[in-house]
């Protein structure tokens, strides 16, 4: 791989408003120079490992059921212990039913799904107090992004305003709207960035937006718009495609990545059908609706994320720019700098299932664990280790990986690490047969505390061992049923039907821009776009003209030219990918590695790399494709495209 000279980039150990610049790789008194120095953040050392039991997220229960299972799903605010008994509860939002109050919980309940029977949700903003007045955001929202800026009201929402001078964070209604991360649905139904909505409260202020560009737009193409209310909007999932581990959470133009640390998300599982069951039992049961009180679970989604606290138990995130590279200013509209947008976010703490550093019993027998990366920018690179803080690691037991994003792979595959990039899913099997009662292990993570570039064996710089190179702890005890389960190496999994031969190859660009400031060439936005005719990139925004407009059916390659200095998840909308291969600007290809040889919706593109997918595009109408870092999706690094012809109506 072709190895680029990295900018400086500050390690972000405390709570938003501390800024200081170390090197990229430090090491002991370093680290902990910087934890002490937090501003109103609670030092992560502080915080006691593995007091705390894993919460396996029940199922979400539906409103009604018939032949199609209806939610009625909201996002409220309310308090839960995250931080270990005896800390500081911490106020965040998430989703919940709204007929089962008790739902409402980080991460959300689980969606269970069947295949071809169709799931229909709505999706309620329920950002509001008891008094029915709107809630502000919980975490700095940077307005001088291209975002949905309610305030800007019609004709200037979805929109980069025009400023004076430099703006606070904006502390309006919050708008929302779900992507189930994985479904393929129609567009109406996708969560598209600009179809957001704000709450129906009752205290919006005059000339505030509702409803984002696109909200009426999709309301008049679902043969069930016109059930969307105010405040809400009404989503089908046809549940048509491979059994899968899917996701749901917020998508709001410019502002996923604050939405989304402040809790709202949730695992959409999608089971079984026709040829898609393995050869031999697999570890279960799952978490089921009716499910009885002390019912053990075999299979067990973990949702990783990384997260930082104040002392008093808030989520801390970054409120200034100054924050990832000291750059105090000038800021918009004085420079080009957004005066609170971070490029990237390494948040102190590793949050397992809603819980800092839990710990889960197993028995000595077979797992299957659904593992989401759902951090706004950390790559969690995930061992099994005797050991939670010695490195390099010699793993403790293997990972038989049997899953991505798309379901199933052609054939287990053995694994001592896994490498998810933000927005990754993996479907594995532990194996923990013979290990006596009362063994002890953790699930370390040897990813960077900072951006990621490339896989190195073993894996360098690696995360703060004391902290977030700390995951979960794992302790064995005494079976308490026979285990029915297949060996994993022994599963027959179901037979793998890749796409045909492409019509189309297109060639795109992953970019960044720097600063105009003299003296100073920070980035201040990441971006798509096309190649030139010349080799070069062109890069585009949010805004620019579509230049992906596949016909439906169509079987096309996306060649991902990566001139920026950072690994980048890229997540296209609607399909289900192959990776076919990645190359070195100028080198020769490389296959995709064994835990990547399945359907995928999310894929890393290395830098100097170009990384090709293989796609069926075969539901018409108006996605996205963007970068699953977050930070980089809010600020330019999403794109629009169309399949099949391009109506004139669009807004």
């Amino acid at each position: 791989m072709q190895v680029f000279t990295r900018r400086r980039m500050l390690q972000v150990f405390g709570a938003a408003g501390m800024t200081m610049v170390v090197p990229m790789q430090f090491q002991g008194s370093a680290r902990a120079a910087v934890r002490s120095a937090q501003a109103n953040g609670l030092n992560p050392l502080t915080i006691p490992k593995y007091e705390s039991s894993l919460v396996i997220p029940p199922a979400m229960p539906f409103t009604t059921r018939g032949a199609v299972e209806y939610y009625e799903i909201a996002v409220r605010q309310f308090s839960q212990q995250i931080l270990p008994a005896g800390l500081p509860a911490t106020t965040v939002w998430s989703y919940g039913s709204v007929n089962y109050p008790a739902t409402f919980n980080y991460p959300a309940f689980t969606i269970e799904a069947a295949y071809r029977r169709p799931v229909r949700v709505r999706w309620i903003n329920g950002l509001m107090d008891a008094s029915g007045n709107y809630l502000p955001h919980l975490l700095p929202v940077d307005p001088t992004l291209h975002w949905a800026n309610p305030g800007g009201g019609t004709a200037g929402r979805d929109s980069r305003p025009v400023f004076e001078e430099p703006p606070g964070s904006y502390g309006g209604p919050v708008p929302l709207v779900t992507h189930v991360h994985g479904a393929h649905t129609a567009a109406h139904n996708d969560g598209f960035a600009e179809a957001w909505y704000l709450p129906n409260a009752t205290n919006i202020p005059a000339g505030y937006a509702t409803k984002g560009t696109f909200y009426d737009y999709f309301a008049a193409k679902s043969p069930i718009g016109a059930s969307w209310r105010p405040g809400d909007a009404v989503f089908d999932y046809p549940n048509d495609q491979a059994p899968a581990t899917l996701w749901y959470h917020d998508h709001t133009l410019g502002m996923t990545r604050s939405n989304v640390y402040a809790g709202p998300a949730g695992f959409y599982l999608l089971r079984r059908g026709p040829g898609d069951l393995p050869t031999g039992v697999m570890p279960g049961p799952a978490p089921q609706l009716g499910d009885p009180a002390g019912t053990k679970y075999y299979e067990i989604p973990l949702a990783i994320q990384d997260r930082s606290f104040t002392e008093d138990g808030s989520l801390s995130y970054p409120g200034s720019r100054e924050f990832f590279d000291q750059f105090a200013g000038p800021y918009v509209p004085d420079s080009d700098v957004p005066p609170i947008w971070n490029p990237e976010f390494f948040a102190n703490t590793i949050v397992v299932n809603g819980k800092t550093w839990p710990t889960l019993e197993v028995e000595p027998r077979r797992y299957r664990f659904r593992l989401l990366n759902g951090c706004n920018s950390r790559f969690l690179i995930l061992a099994l280790s005797s050991d939670p803080v010695a490195r390099p690691v010699t793993p403790a037991l293997q990972f038989w990986q049997i899953g991505t994003e798309g379901g199933f792979l052609p054939a287990p595959v053995q694994q001592r690490q896994l490498l998810m990039a933000p927005a990754e899913r993996v479907d594995a099997i532990v194996d923990f047969t013979g290990l006596a009662p009362g063994t002890e292990l953790y699930l370390v993570n040897l990813g960077p505390d900072e951006p990621f570039g490339e896989l190195t064996d073993p894996p360098e710089p690696v995360a703060d061992p004391q902290t977030t190179g700390q995951v979960m702890k794992l302790v064995v005890v005494p079976l308490a049923s026979r285990d029915t389960s297949m060996p994993p190496g022994r599963l027959r999994l179901p037979a793998f039907k890749p796409l045909g031969a492409a019509s189309t190859t297109r060639s795109v660009s992953l970019n960044e821009e720097a600063s105009s400031v003299p003296g100073f060439d920070g980035p201040i936005a990441a971006m798509l776009g096309t190649m030139g005719t010349d080799g070069e990139p062109v890069a585009l925004g949010w805004d620019d003209a579509i230049t992906e407009n596949p016909n439906t059916g169509a079987i096309e390659i996306w060649e991902l030219h990566n001139f920026t200095e950072d690994a980048h998840p890229i997540h296209i909308h609607e399909v289900q990918f192959q990776l076919v291969d990645r190359r070195p600007f100028g080198g020769p290809a490389r296959g995709p590695d064994p835990g990547e040889s399945g359907f995928k919706d999310t894929v890393i593109a290395y830098p100097g790399e170009i990384t090709r997918v293989k796609a069926l595009f075969d539901i018409p109408g108006l996605f996205v494709w963007h970068c699953h870092i977050v930070e980089h999706e809010d600020n330019e690094m999403m794109r629009p495209y169309f399949v099949g012809p391009m109506p004139a109506d669009l807004p």
